[in-house]
């Protein structure tokens, strides 16, 4: 496409058909199991796409920090919030209550420390504050660690003045369903012996997305990759070449030799995540190409043999990591048709806290 080669680089290149059936595609699927949609607006940033998949079907969002999740409701049309992450802080505490007279908003927590935040803050609200119980279920990030402090917590929530149990949620281990549902549905046990209700069981993840049935405890998932997919889903044989659908488009800008060639999309853009693969992303249409090495503003790429790129040379790359690199750039090119180009804002870029 002529207009993509006019574009200045670096920049990011996102194809709204492949974006549009990858959404559709994986709502069909979570309809067809009976789950519920949630997801992850930290993959892509931006409320126009967040309305797309919510048109879709989705119950509502996830968003990872309570600026990211301001800024997506900002244009409207978002009004389920999921913010998956301990909050706190007075600060961050008190930006959370002014969101939850905005949307509806819910948040998790696996400390008492946590909770006792939360109810201090919600406790003269209007309506309680909707309380997952995040829990570690091998993935060794948040969490409790075992079903018994899952329950404890809930039974905490359960009498905090402000807030109200909703349920539990995860971000699981990559295929170690068995493991994750026996921890879940213990918890779900003892919680419900308490006579606390379960409403929602929260999992999620990019790399087991067509395994959700594998997991009967879950009532909803989590994703966030899956309306772009990237390199890292491509090498585990999530999805196909042809269902990526953000790249990020640089220019060769030295040819130091004939086998070693310099672009302009270093880890500012292309990111350094590597998750065990031994390059920066591929190359599309120069499958002997590797990009071996980033330095901040340098991507280095090499061939056993001749590059044959040429200075000035625009290039395409399907990144490692799609999540990092939406947030690296102010704004992202949609390809709307193939002869038109529309700039996209990234309006919760830097929105970290």
């Amino acid at each position: 496409m002529n207009l993509i080669q006019e574009i200045d680089t670096p920049a990011i290149i996102v194809d709204l058909n492949i974006v549009k059936e990858n959404i559709n595609t994986y709502q069909k699927y979570c309809d067809g199991i009976g789950i519920k949609l949630r997801p992850h607006i930290k993959t892509h940033k931006i409320p126009a796409l967040a309305k797309l998949q919510i048109r879709a079907g989705a119950v509502g969002v996830t968003a990872q920090k309570i600026s990211e999740a301001e800024a997506i409701i900002s244009e409207g049309g978002i009004d389920d919030i999921l913010i998956t992450y301990n909050i706190i802080g007075k600060k961050k505490l008190t930006a959370l209550r002014n969101l939850s007279k905005k949307v509806k908003v819910s948040v998790v927590a696996d400390s008492s420390f946590c909770i006792k935040g939360l109810s201090k803050t919600f406790e003269k609200a209007k309506e309680a504050l909707p309380v997952l119980v995040e829990c570690d279920t091998g993935a060794n990030r948040c969490g409790v660690t075992n079903p018994q402090e899952a329950c404890e917590l809930a039974e905490l929530i359960n009498i905090s003045p402000g807030l109200i149990f909703k349920g539990l949620m995860t971000y699981p281990p990559i295929s170690q369903a068995q493991k994750i549902n026996s921890f879940l549905s213990e918890a779900k046990k003892l919680i419900e012996e308490k006579n606390i209700a379960v409403n929602t069981v929260s999992i999620g993840g990019s790399p087991d997305m067509w395994k959700v049935q594998d997991i009967p405890i879950a009532t909803e998932y989590r994703i966030g990759t899956y309306i772009f997919n990237d390199r890292s889903l491509v090498e585990k044989e999530i999805c196909l070449d042809d269902k990526v659908a953000l790249t990020v488009l640089a220019t060769v800008v030295s040819t130091p030799t004939k086998n070693r060639a310099i672009i302009d999309a270093g880890s500012k853009v292309l990111t350094s995540d590597l998750f065990g693969m031994n390059d920066y992303g591929s190359v599309i249409n120069f499958p002997e190409l590797r990009i071996t090495q980033l330095t901040e503003e340098h991507g280095t790429i090499v061939s056993e043999q001749n590059t044959n790129l040429k200075i000035g040379q625009k290039i395409r790359i399907i990144p490692n990591h799609a999540c990092v690199v939406t947030n690296m750039l102010d704004e992202v090119n949609l390809i709307i048709e193939e002869k038109k180009l529309k700039k996209e804002k990234v309006i919760a870029r830097g929105k970290v806290w």
